[in-house]
C-alpha cells in the first residue's frame, strides 16, 4: 500500500517511516505536519491509507479525517501517543471515518521494534479491509435454538462510534428489546467504548462476557478480538473461528450465529463502514424473515459495510441515521415482530 504520514513531530515522523522500511509491501507516499497540509495533499495525491496524528497545529487529527473522508476518501489509522489516554479523541476520530488506532512507536532501536509490531499488525488488517479480505463462510456446529424475545443485533466499523452513539441515544429508556453490539474496534478500547456509549444511551451499556445473556433494555457490546456468538444456553460467549477472518470481532460471524439460535423477534442493523462485514449475515437475516435495516449513503461516514448490503438485497429498510432508533422503537412496538412476523 502506499501510505502516508500526517504528525508535527520528527521524531515520530522518523520512527514510522522506519517501521514502513521493513515492510517492502509498503511505500511511504508522503509526509504531512498537520491536518490542513493533510486534507490538501489527499485531494492531489490519494494514498491508500494515512497514519494520522491526533493532536496537532492548525488542524487536528479528528477535522481532518472528517475533511479527508468528506472529500477525498481513503483509509486512515489513527496514531498517537498513548491511544488509551486519548480515549475521547480516538472515539470522535473513528466516528468520522477512521478504521483503528495504535500507540505511536517510539524512536531507538529496541523501542521502534517493539512498537513496529502492533502498528504493522494493524496496517496489515487495513490492507486486506481494502482488498475485501476473505469473508468465511464457514459456520460452527447448530445451537439449540433461545427462547422467543426481542434482539437488536448491530453491526459498525469506521464512523460506528458516533453512528451507535446516535442510534443509542434515539431509544426511549422503555425499549423492550436486548441490543447487542459488534464494532469493530481493538480490544484495548473496548471498555472505553461501552463507557463513551453508556453516556449517550438510556439503556445501561457493558461489555460483553463469556456467559452473559442479552436480557430486555441491556446493550451488550463485544469487547475482545474474538468474535462474539451465541453458545448453549442462550449465553454469549467468544470463539476464536474463524481464525482467518479479517474482521475481528466480526459481524457475519455474529450474524450467522444469531441467525442460527435466536427464535424470536430479531431485527438486524448494518451501520457506516469499511469494506463488507455484516453484508452477507444480514442478507441470510433477511432470508430468514427478520427485518433488516442499512444505513443510507448520505448519512455513512463511510458507505462500504451498508452499500454492500444494499447491494445484496439485504436490507429490508435502507435509512438515515436520525431515522434508525424510531423505526426500532416502531417494529419492536409491533404484535407482528413481537411473534417474529415481518410485515
Amino acid at each position: 500500500m502506499r501510505i502516508a504520514i500526517v504528525n508535527d513531530l520528527p521524531l515520530a515522523v522518523e520512527a514510522m517511516r522506519r517501521v514502513l522500511a521493513t515492510a517492502p509491501q509498503h511505500q511511504l507516499a508522503w509526509v504531512a505536519a498537520d491536518g490542513v497540509e493533510a486534507v490538501e495533499r489527499c485531494g492531489r495525491d490519494r494514498p491508500d491509507l494515512v497514519l494520522m496524528d491526533l493532536i496537532m497545529p492548525r488542524m487536528d487529527g479528528i477535522e481532518a479525517t472528517r475533511r479527508i473522508m468528506a472529500q477525498s476518501p481513503c483509509a486512515i489509522l489513527i496514531v498517537t501517543a498513548d491511544v488509551e489516554t486519548n480515549a475521547g479523541r480516538v472515539f470522535a476520530a473513528m466516528g468520522e471515518g477512521a478504521l483503528d488506532a495504535v500507540d505511536t512507536p517510539l524512536l531507538g532501536s529496541r523501542e521502534t521494534r517493539w512498537g513496529a509490531r502492533p502498528l504493522l499488525a494493524k496496517i496489515d488488517v487495513i490492507a486486506n479491509l481494502i482488498g475485501d479480505g476473505k469473508t468465511d463462510r464457514r459456520s460452527t456446529a447448530d445451537k439449540p435454538r433461545l427462547p422467543a424475545q426481542q434482539l437488536v443485533a448491530i453491526g459498525a466499523s469506521a464512523g460506528g462510534p458516533t453512528a451507535l452513539a446516535t442510534v443509542l441515544k434515539g431509544l426511549p429508556s422503555s425499549f423492550p428489546a436486548a441490543v447487542v453490539i459488534v464494532q469493530h474496534v481493538d480490544a484495548r478500547f473496548a471498555p472505553g467504548l461501552a463507557n463513551w456509549l453508556s453516556q449517550h444511551s438510556p439503556l445501561p451499556v457493558k461489555l460483553a462476557s463469556d456467559g452473559d445473556r442479552p436480557s430486555p433494555g441491556q446493550v451488550l457490546v463485544a469487547g475482545t478480538d474474538n468474535h462474539l456468538v451465541f453458545k448453549a444456553g442462550g449465553q454469549l460467549g467468544y470463539t476464536p473461528h474463524p481464525v482467518d477472518q479479517v474482521y475481528r470481532p466480526s459481524v457475519d460471524v455474529f450474524f450467522d450465529s444469531a441467525a442460527r439460535s435466536w427464535s424470536g423477534a430479531l431485527v438486524g442493523v448494518l451501520l457506516t463502514g469499511m469494506g463488507s462485514d455484516g453484508a452477507r449475515g444480514l442478507k441470510g437475516l433477511r432470508d430468514l424473515g427478520h427485518h433488516t435495516i442499512a444505513q443510507d449513503q448520505a448519512t455513512s461516514a463511510v458507505y462500504g459495510m451498508p452499500k454492500a448490503a444494499a447491494a445484496l438485497g439485504a436490507a429490508t429498510d435502507i435509512l438515515p441515521l436520525d431515522r434508525i432508533a424510531v423505526r426500532l422503537t416502531e417494529l419492536l412496538g409491533s404484535p407482528r415482530l413481537r411473534r417474529g412476523i415481518v410485515s
